[in-house]
């Protein structure tokens, strides 16, 4: 019994962490930009963003919307004892892109979040690269359950997530496991010294990073099949506030 648990828990994990790129970007590789900015005119995020929960997901989604802040349009993310993921997926992007970059600014933090434990596993802000790591390259068990997510999803799932997180815990440069699931791997580039209410810059090479945390299992760099944006309070039942802009794929 104890086993099946740990499965669903980490089926469950698996779709709700950034997870399904069945609505990708544009597959013509003269489009620009890959990445199509979330904050349009209309207070819903723009297409082809996509809010992404759990099955059945009995707790409130996460909040995105599209507000003007200091005169310019912006993502708003708000957790209140809730889960969800902003998704945009990508399809045949060229090689060479690999730079991620973006601005983000952190209102409220969670105070209760501890990203080591599960039952304090929740972020104010995260940016996550999703990559399609070959089935063959998991350990025997985790593509075993790989599969039992994506036949209970219904739906293709990245197998290998890279996640930038701004942590009220953590020192930056901090690197770590999803407490969940080691399918999602996380580089904390801000931590309790960084200021609240003042825009950061963030330039990642996501394919060295992915090496860094999956190098154990790959020691080439998969294809990148999609972005997410998310913050969630479900296991502390606390809230957040933060703000995405200029996120950016070259």
């Amino acid at each position: 019994m104890t086993q099946r648990i740990s499965q669903v828990l980490f089926m469950l994990l698996l779709i709700a962490a950034g997870l399904s790129w069945a609505q990708r970007g544009p597959a013509d590789s003269t489009a620009a930009p890959w990445l199509s900015p979330p904050a349009g005119v209309a207070e819903a995020p723009a297409a082809p963003w996509r809010v992404v929960g759990l099955p059945k997901q009995s707790k409130p989604l996460t909040r995105f919307s599209a507000v003007t802040l200091g005169g310019q349009r912006v993502l708003r993310v708000e957790a209140d004892a809730s889960y969800g993921n902003l998704v945009h997926g990508l399809e045949a992007l060229p090689e060479t892109l690999r730079s991620l970059s973006w601005r983000w600014r952190l209102e409220e933090p969670n105070p209760g979040a501890d990203l080591r434990r599960k039952d304090g596993d929740d972020s104010p802000l995260k940016v996550c690269a999703l990559f399609d790591l070959p089935m063959s390259a998991l350990p025997f068990g985790e593509r075993q359950l790989l599969r039992l997510a994506r036949l209970s999803a219904g739906e293709t799932l990245p197998s290998a997530s890279v996640c930038y997180v701004w942590d009220s815990r953590l020192p930056p440069g901090t690197a770590l496991d999803n407490a969940f699931t080691r399918r999602v791997r996380m580089i904390v580039l801000r931590g309790p010294e960084a200021p609240l209410r003042a825009w950061v810059a963030e330039r990642r090479d996501v394919a060295a990073d992915f090496l860094r945390l999956f190098g154990d299992e790959s020691k080439t760099v998969p294809p990148l099949v999609g972005v997410a944006v998310g913050a969630d309070a479900d296991n502390t039942m606390a809230r957040s506030l933060g703000f995405v802009t200029g996120l950016t794929l070259e």
